[in-house]
């Protein structure tokens, strides 16, 4: 394997894992919504993004790329050094299915908001309402093409 050029490793290291745009553009609509969460709770099974301790719902904030969404961001395949990528999407998508049940074993409701979301304001508004309420189901996803039996919660 080639090491990556120079450019390349500082556009890598770039990236960020917290406080990342589409996170911020979450939390400034649950502002509105809800206040009193906490934030990457490294108590809880995946760290999640967000956290509503009292309501029991943690909220995962993901890059459609980095984390395999269905949706055709998530599907592009890098051109260079694929194989790698690859194995690197799938080694995220299982620690993400982990996460979600080691949260749902502990009696939490999870709510994934994909990237792709953020493209209806609206829509994603009135789905965090939703999970923000008593009777939302767990292990929900949000965003173009969500999953198939994946509910709004």
């Amino acid at each position: 394997m080639k090491p990556p050029s120079p450019e390349r490793s500082a556009v890598m290291r770039a990236v960020k894992s917290r406080d990342t745009g589409p996170e911020r553009a979450v939390r400034k609509l649950l502002a509105g919504i809800a206040r009193g969460y906490r934030l990457h709770r490294a108590d809880l099974p995946g760290k999640p993004d967000i956290v509503y301790g009292a309501r029991k719902l943690a909220i995962f904030v993901h890059g459609c790329f980095w984390h395999g969404h269905d949706c055709p961001r998530g599907a592009r395949a890098p051109k260079t050094n694929a194989d790698y990528w690859r194995g690197k999407i799938a080694r995220n998508r299982v620690r993400d299915a982990k996460a979600l049940e080691a949260l749902a074993a502990l009696g939490w409701r999870t709510l994934v908001v994909y990237e792709c979301a953020l493209k209806d304001p609206a829509a994603l508004r009135a789905s965090l309402e939703s999970a923000l309420g008593e009777q939302a189901p767990a292990g929900a996803a949000l965003g173009e093409q969500a999953p198939a039996g994946a509910a709004l919660a």
